[in-house]
């Protein structure tokens, strides 16, 4: 399966999980501004994507032939690097850098995970957990006591997930708060919503 990690401009990975990802990808595509911020960790980009509003003139010079320009307003850098590493064949996409900074692009970003997840296999990693999306059912390895939370981006379909504290039984998450603050009791949680996009939130487990 053809490969992409996108770094976005929010904060730049600072836990040895998402850096070590970033360091390891086969393809680095960075939205314009995060670039600089990678290129300061020693790295560099194999395609930089976006309106080029926040990359530095020495950048655009230095890295002129890896860059794409899409001036389009109607789409956040980040939709257009997904977009792109799609038109490239790339079937699963690591995402980060992508919280952080400002929270509403952190909330914006989070929420386009569910249109993404119709074109690729798709997770957001940040310093703090992973963000993953189910489509109608899935079961996802755990840890023991380790926080997890479901944020249900299809009104009017139950969720149901078992193996966790509290038990979701067709509940109806028509909240974006209804379903966090939620822990996993064993080595795997089960979550079904047939019909419905889940995007799960699996702290990594201290």
């Amino acid at each position: 399966m053809k490969k992409a990690v996108i770094l976005a401009n929010g904060d730049f990975p600072t836990h040895p999980y998402p850096l070590q990802i970033l360091r390891t990808a086969e393809s680095r595509i960075c939205c314009d501004g995060a670039a600089e911020a990678l290129l300061a960790a020693g790295l560099e980009p194999h395609k930089i994507i976006g309106d080029l509003d926040s990359l530095p003139d020495q950048i655009r010079k230095t890295y002129a032939q890896c860059i794409t320009h899409d001036p389009d307003q109607e789409t956040n850098d980040l939709t257009k690097a997904v977009n792109a590493c799609r038109q490239e064949g790339y079937q699963a996409i690591t995402i980060l850098g992508a919280t952080g900074k400002r929270e509403d692009h952190t909330l914006g970003n989070i929420g386009l995970l569910a249109q993404y997840a119709q074109q690729a296999d798709v997770e957001m990693i940040t310093d703090h957990g992973i963000f993953t999306v189910i489509q109608n059912q899935a079961t996802l390895a755990t840890l023991p006591g380790q926080q997890v939370s479901f944020f249900n981006t299809t009104k009017g379909i139950p969720v149901t997930a078992h193996n966790v504290k509290y038990p979701l039984e067709n509940l109806l998450i028509d909240q974006i708060w209804q379903g966090t603050l939620n822990e996993a009791t064993g080595s795997s949680i089960t979550i079904s919503a047939p019909g419905a996009i889940i995007i799960v939130f699996l702290r990594y487990a201290t």
